[in-house]
């Protein structure tokens, strides 16, 4: 790769931190760009890398959120486990699934959660005015964690805007609070995917250790942006991404 090449993978992995940051999606920037730059890198190349860059990218997020939303560690934590190891099982399983059939589910999913959003404006925005019991809470957590972590581990774009959307459905937990929730979830998944791909020998590491820098960066700012603009804030650029998921996913599909 020359100068351009490394250009535009550490301006995407920036861009990929902002986005993932607050809404989910930053592997829709990433991985277009490394198969754009490197045409000859293999699938499973190209997820591991990214994969080693969101790690930092989600981490640094975490910590950024970590200081103004509370956490209730208790669960998230072991929540992070479960999507750890549900998504190293979706990485084992990618070569099992039908992806021809997989992603076209994934947008009409997509193009729901778009509908849903518009639809019902309140939700995310405002806070629930029965707050879930603890058990409905657990429950909730440790069920998106599995199964979104092992969508992560298969396939992956959207994985933090899956969970957003979760917590503040089934939660009514307002946009900001459910994206900190869902970046602890999705470092659990992160780490997960990454160490699959690790041990089968599919990361590049110096690549990927400089996008992690950037991806840092823009995860940081994200989220404090995030945290300064609020949840309607969150909710425009949730329907943004998703609207470019479905866009993105249909040209790769159907293009």
């Amino acid at each position: 790769m020359d100068f351009t090449d490394w250009a535009a993978l550490l301006v995407a992995a920036t861009a990929a931190g902002w986005v993932d940051a607050v809404v989910g999606g930053g592997g829709l920037i990433i991985l277009p760009t490394l198969f754009l730059v490197s045409p000859g890198i293999t699938p499973q190349t190209a997820l591991g890398t990214n994969k080693f860059a969101a790690v930092a990218g989600t981490g640094a997020s975490v910590a950024t959120f970590a200081r103004k939303v509370p956490m209730r560690w208790r669960v998230l934590l072991p929540a992070a486990g479960i999507a750890a190891v549900a998504a190293a099982a979706g990485a084992a399983a990618v070569s099992l699934i039908d992806r021809d059939l997989f992603i076209p589910i994934v947008m009409v999913v997509l193009v729901g959660v778009a509908v849903f959003v518009t639809l019902r404006p309140a939700i995310g925005v405002t806070i629930a005015t029965h707050p879930p019991t603890r058990r409905k809470f657990i429950l909730v957590v440790a069920l998106a964690a599995g199964l979104v972590g092992f969508y992560d581990g298969l396939l992956g774009p959207g994985t933090g805007t899956f969970l957003i959307i979760t917590f503040a459905t089934l939660l009514g937990t307002e946009f900001v609070r459910a994206a900190a929730m869902a970046k602890v979830i999705n470092c659990g998944s992160n780490v997960g995917a990454l160490i699959f791909f690790g041990v089968t020998g599919h990361i590049m590491f110096g690549l990927g250790a400089a996008m992690a820098v950037c991806n840092v960066a823009g995860a940081i700012a994200g989220s404090r942006m995030a945290l300064r603009k609020g949840a309607e804030f969150v909710r425009i650029v949730l329907l943004v991404v998703v609207i470019v998921m479905v866009v993105r996913l249909g040209w790769q599909q159907f293009g």
